[in-house]
């Protein structure tokens, strides 16, 4: 989960990171009563998740109030690369001696941690890899062994810092790596780490990158969720514990395993070039356990998106056998009613396979059409979708 500059300005507060006071807003008269409690020049950013902030317009000095308010009532509404801004935050401008740059992150293809700084703070770092590589440190971190001062030290060294900053950067590098690993992070980043005239160091911006899977440990995390920004029937999912991902066409998946649910896509997306181009609608994994409220919770978010025109249940009976399954799905449906208008094509294989179809069958729902294979059902679906 990305988070935004003011969410990562959180957990620095969290862990002693040094910063610059600041208040988020969302309307441009409340940017200006933050600046006239600051007292203070002060900066106002745009709130989107990605680059390219201040090229674009989306961070304005203000000397006071009235610019503050000018300011803000320019980028709220600012599109950024497909952003729109929608949150300010309003913090207090730091005189700047120097810009540095410095990060923590996951490197997969070395299946470690690296930590990169560099003197050349202030400009994208792409740039400054691609023009200036002998000034961007990368500094493999060793999981167990892990960011003491003195090898915090080592960092901002080999990035070419000042020496009469190395120690106090030290110190703020090390608070970053707590945040890294406190907060089960795979990406920290400050750009810029900045030198203030009487040689504060200063992280003026942040990005922070969380790892979802490690949801469980922070609950607290839940708060940083950009709820404006998901989509509604992922969040619906999201608040049963159902793994859903939504996608553009109109053949729903539900399915138990990931690598199950994956392959009935590409069986779909490949039956569905014979009728028109239909394509999967979304990624649905139930998991294990296909209990009745759990096809019912899982139907109920494909049902709910507009694009889904037929929807392709494919499960293979293990340790939850396919006469559970079907009983879910005969339970389902009955919970879900007069909301269920839409032709379910059901597969079923693997433990007490035959008990499973029998029960679908001797329901005969109207909706369901029981198919024998993978391919056929993938077929029949896409039929289906392509007909309504």
């Amino acid at each position: 989960m990305d988070l935004f500059e003011y969410q990562a300005k959180e957990l620095f507060v969290k862990h002693g990171v040094p910063s610059s006071e600041g208040r988020v807003t969302d309307t441009a008269e409340e940017a200006r009563a933050i600046a006239v409690e600051i007292g203070k020049p002060v900066m106002i950013k745009a709130q989107v998740k990605t680059g390219g902030r201040g090229k674009a317009g989306g961070v304005k000095y203000a000397a006071g109030p009235d610019d503050a308010l000018t300011h803000a009532q320019n980028i709220l509404g600012l599109d950024i690369k497909g952003h729109i801004v929608k949150k300010l935050l309003v913090a207090e401008a730091k005189d700047i001696a120097e810009e540095y740059y410095i990060s923590f992150l996951l490197d997969r293809a070395n299946r470690t941690y690296l930590a990169m700084c560099s003197v050349e703070g202030g400009m994208e770092i792409e740039e400054v890899a691609a023009t200036k590589p002998e000034r961007l440190a990368k500094v493999p971190v060793d999981a167990v062994k892990g960011v003491d001062l003195a090898f915090a030290r080592s960092i901002a060294e080999q990035g070419h810092l000042p020496a009469d900053v190395l120690d106090a950067a030290a110190v703020t590098i090390q608070k970053l790596w707590e945040v890294f690993i406190a907060e089960d992070a795979t990406l920290v980043e400050v750009n810029p780490l900045v030198r203030t005239p009487d040689n504060e160091i200063l992280a003026l911006d942040g990005k922070v990158t969380l790892d979802e899977n490690a949801e469980f440990r922070h609950p607290d995390h839940a708060a940083f969720a950009d709820k404006e920004a998901t989509d509604p029937l992922e969040l619906k999912a999201k608040e049963n514990d159902l793994n859903y991902v939504k996608l553009d066409g109109s053949v729903g998946i539900i399915g138990n395993g990931a690598g199950l649910v994956m392959s009935t896509l590409d069986v779909v997306a490949y039956a569905g070039a014979n009728h028109g181009g239909v394509k999967p609608a979304n990624f649905l994994d139930i998991g294990g356990g296909a209990s009745a409220e759990v096809m019912a919770a899982g139907l109920d978010v494909i049902l709910g998106d507009a694009q889904v025109k037929s929807v392709f249940v494919n499960v293979f009976g293990g340790i939850t056998a396919c006469d559970a399954v079907a009983n879910g799905i005969v339970k389902a449906l009955e919970i879900l009613g007069a909301t269920a208008t839409k032709p379910l094509v059901v597969r079923l294989d693997g433990n007490r396979v035959e008990e499973g179809r029998k029960i679908l069958a001797e329901a005969a729902h109207p909706l369901v059409t029981l198919a024998q294979t993978m391919d056929e059902g993938a077929d029949k679906a896409a039929e289906l979708a392509a007909a309504r």
